[in-house]
């Protein structure tokens, strides 16, 4: 990469799911270059071990940060439950972003007080998570639906894929016969999928994300003034995996254009 076109803020995901998270950062910051890794080789990480996800998201985070980043945002559910607490201990003055499902919104929109919270079973069973049901989730029924298989089928970026379809059945069925009227999705590969996953449960289930949320987060959390040059801002994606696969998948999610490439040393 270009040294004069290092970014200002760095973005990771084990895959492709934190796209979602990118497109509001960009909408969000639009005086600041980006630059998104995407650990696609080593996805997904719901259905790996708490120690491998922290060793990944610590190797990432060291790359985005020598590549000039002065914010990260973890776009990845799971790394942000395993792993965040200790890229805040190793980096105490970079400001980190994290994604969280958000049981909070969902608490506050629910109609009957019955809410799904679809995630990896990594997330689901983490600390941060139960953490978080506990602060918000008093006085409202939660229920939780591992997807185990599902991040890395929406990986594959085949939105009428049979395997996939039937995995947003498998999942969706037990929080429609707990007659959830709110669904938390848990994990940044979901919003790819949003209209399948609101098919599965029709109209009268409201489905929540947190993309835009950790968009403005991050704007708060830049201080420094925004740039003054005219040059064009840079969007920079790097992968573990298939370079050209990021292009494509780039190129029909995301409303603007991107520099793909694999991710050296990673």
């Amino acid at each position: 990469m270009n040294p004069t076109r290092t970014p200002l803020v760095g973005v990771f995901d084990s895959g492709v799911g934190g796209l979602s998270v990118l497109k509001a950062l960009h909408a969000e910051l639009p005086s600041h270059d980006l630059l998104y890794v995407a650990d696609s080789a080593h996805a997904p990480y719901g259905e790996r071990s708490d120690d491998y996800i922290g060793q990944r998201t610590h190797r990432i985070a060291s790359h985005l940060l020598a590549e000039g980043a002065s914010l990260l945002v973890i776009a990845c559910n799971t790394a942000t439950a395993v792993a965040v607490a200790s890229l805040r201990e190793r980096w105490p003055k970079v400001p980190i972003v994290a994604v969280e499902p958000g049981v909070k919104p969902a608490v506050a929109l629910t109609r009957n007080g019955h809410i799904g919270v679809m995630a990896t079973p990594a997330t689901l069973r983490s600390e941060k998570f139960k953490h978080l049901l506990s602060a918000h989730g008093a006085g409202i029924a939660v229920h939780l639906q591992p997807c185990p298989g599902l991040a890395g089928q929406i990986e594959k970026g085949i939105h009428d894929d049979p395997a996939l379809l039937a995995l947003i059945d498998q999942f969706t069925a037990p929080l429609k016969e707990a007659h959830v009227d709110t669904v938390v999705l848990g994990c940044t590969h979901y919003p790819f999928v949003h209209a399948q996953i609101q098919a599965a449960f029709g109209v009268g289930v409201t489905l929540v994300d947190t993309a835009e949320a950790v968009a403005r987060q991050a704007a708060r959390l830049l201080h420094e003034p925004k740039p003054t040059s005219d040059r064009p801002r840079q969007v920079h994606l790097q992968t573990t995996g298939d370079a050209a696969r990021l292009k494509a998948l780039a190129a029909r999610w995301l409303p603007f254009d991107c520099n793909v490439a694999h991710a050296p040393g990673l």
